[in-house]
């Protein structure tokens, strides 16, 4: 008899993010098929000074990355949203140079969200984020690039990343119900430790616009790449 070993999904995570984790667990398949393993690499205040936009510099990821590749995983996920801001490039220079280092497919959270909005045809989005004004106005910037519209935000204005994850489900919802009340495709929940999975299958059933969360997204994606077929989690629309 043929025993076969779970899927391994390597995960880079942001080292002061709490929410992800947790998450990821609930998303990931009942019959224990796709197991995740986490490397961390140094995240902890999010702003647009020189300080905290030198935490994203490519040797720590890929430091982090290799140990993931210690572990033999099926697929690399960096589940972070930076590339929001620092510009959707950056996170396709990610993706190559940590294939180029460990031999391992790679992806990332914006990847999957970009990846999403394009098949749903998206072309204006709701906003919501946990993030400074400075920060929100380059996410808006980069999207309009890709020619999608953001004709409404809402932001937390915090800068401490363990902060993010003190903003409780039912509080997101509300800055989801804020922004849907402009006209929007679709309304995007933006940071990997805001804790929207769970409220964002119900949110898109009561406003009748798909909410897409992060976390959530960039999960299915995974799972997707790793099943090669498409792969809803628990509770998902559609």
């Amino acid at each position: 008899m043929i025993v076969r070993q779970p899927k391994r999904l390597g995960i880079l995570a942001p080292s002061s993010n709490t929410v992800l984790e947790p998450e990821t667990a609930r998303l990931l398949p009942a019959d224990g098929s796709v197991t995740s393993h986490v490397s961390r690499l140094r995240v902890v205040q999010i702003s647009d000074d020189i300080s905290s936009l030198q935490q994203f510099e490519i040797e720590p990821v890929l430091i982090a990355a290799e140990l993931l590749a210690d572990a033999a995983v099926d697929l690399i996920l960096w589940n972070g949203t930076a590339a929001s801001w620092l510009g959707f490039d950056r996170d396709r220079q990610w993706v190559a140079a940590i294939e180029a280092r460990t031999g391992i497919r790679t992806t990332t959270a914006v990847m999957a969200i970009n990846e999403a909005l394009q098949q749903l045809g998206t072309r204006r989005i709701g906003l919501v984020t946990p993030y400074v004004e400075a920060l929100e106005k380059r996410i808006i910037a980069n999207y309009s690039g890709i020619g999608i519209d953001v004709t409404a935000a809402v932001r937390s204005d915090l800068t401490t990343n363990t902060d993010y994850a003190g903003i409780t489900p039912d509080e997101i919802a509300e800055m989801v119900r804020e922004v849907a009340r402009s006209p929007v495709d679709a309304i995007l929940i933006l940071c990997t430790n805001l804790a929207g999975s769970s409220v964002a299958p119900a949110l898109s059933r009561e406003l009748g616009v798909p909410v897409l969360d992060s976390v959530r997204v960039a999960i299915e994606h995974s799972l997707t790449l790793l099943a090669g077929k498409p792969w809803k989690a628990a509770g998902s629309c559609g």
